[in-house]
């Protein structure tokens, strides 16, 4: 490339910026969202940003359309209008079953674990959502697969041992203990090496000494693992203690964003929050 050129890369609709500015991209676009079912406006111009490193709270009353946004960005739901922009590009026309292949990863207000399974099978379904083994390879032993069976397992081992999880890792999932059980969903999730991390309500049946120990977590997997969080929480102590900023939605409408402290102080949350009568 000659020297004073900068690289130009392709970006949804055609437009194209330097290279040098691609760093500063979004990681993900929520831009001018909206859903309905039948008359119900379960979101209404939804538009925000959230960087690489950042870890960003979305908060509301409930019914206020936390997780029909969620939803949206796990391709369960498809917006009525508006777009939705992971790495500067659209996500709209990907199945459910291919989000992991971009690095977006979830955990689910209710676990969504195969309690039959062990610990450490319901972490290695998560490892498998990205590799490319298939049945005929599966059946044949072919030395690749073997490699690639030995990377898993070396996958889990190592979020076994982060989550500390070793002492339960091959007992079943049913009848372990609820905090136990919300770890072993965040390893699964971890186990597709996401650069985006949907957390969807990760504090509700934990004590407060747990909710303590998820919010150390949550940072230690933003800080040591270079994973973005996007925060859907009902637990105020635990958003405002972890998130860089905060987004607030009532009624399907954002009504506020910001640095946690600001979000606290505006009126409107307050409201939303509190009833009129006591802003």
């Amino acid at each position: 490339m000659p020297r004073g050129k900068l690289q130009t890369i392709p970006l949804v609709g055609g437009e194209r910026l330097p290279q040098q500015e691609s760093a500063s991209l979004p990681l993900l676009t929520i831009r001018d969202v909206s859903v309905a079912f039948g008359g119900i406006r379960a979101l209404d111009g939804i538009s925000f940003d959230l960087h690489r490193g950042q870890v960003l709270g979305l908060i509301g009353p409930n019914g206020a359309g936390k997780t029909t946004l969620f939803n949206c960005l796990s391709r369960l739901y498809t917006p009525t209008s508006g777009d939705i922009l992971f790495e500067g590009k659209s996500i709209l026309g990907r199945a459910a079953s291919r989000m992991a292949e971009i690095g977006i990863g979830r955990t689910f207000q209710n676990l969504a674990s195969f309690s039959r399974l062990s610990v450490r099978d319901n972490i290695r379904v998560g490892a498998h959502c990205r590799s490319r083994t298939d049945m005929l390879s599966d059946g044949l032993r072919l030395p690749w697969m073997r490699r690639a069976e030995r990377r898993i397992d070396g996958i889990v081992d190592e979020l076994i041992a982060y989550l500390e999880l070793r002492s339960v890792a091959d007992l079943p999932m049913a009848g372990l203990p609820f905090g136990t059980l919300k770890r072993a969903e965040m390893a699964r999730a971890l186990a597709i090496h996401p650069k985006l991390l949907l957390l969807d309500e990760p504090a509700g049946g934990l004590n407060h000494d747990e909710i303590g120990e998820l919010g150390r977590l949550i940072r230690r997997i933003r800080d040591e693992r270079a994973v973005t969080v996007l925060l859907v929480e009902h637990h105020m102590n635990l958003v405002m203690s972890v998130s860089d900023r905060v987004v607030v939605l009532n009624f399907g409408r954002k009504i506020s964003e910001g640095d946690p402290a600001g979000v606290q102080a505006n009126p409107e949350v307050i409201r939303a929050y509190l009833g009129s009568g006591r802003a």
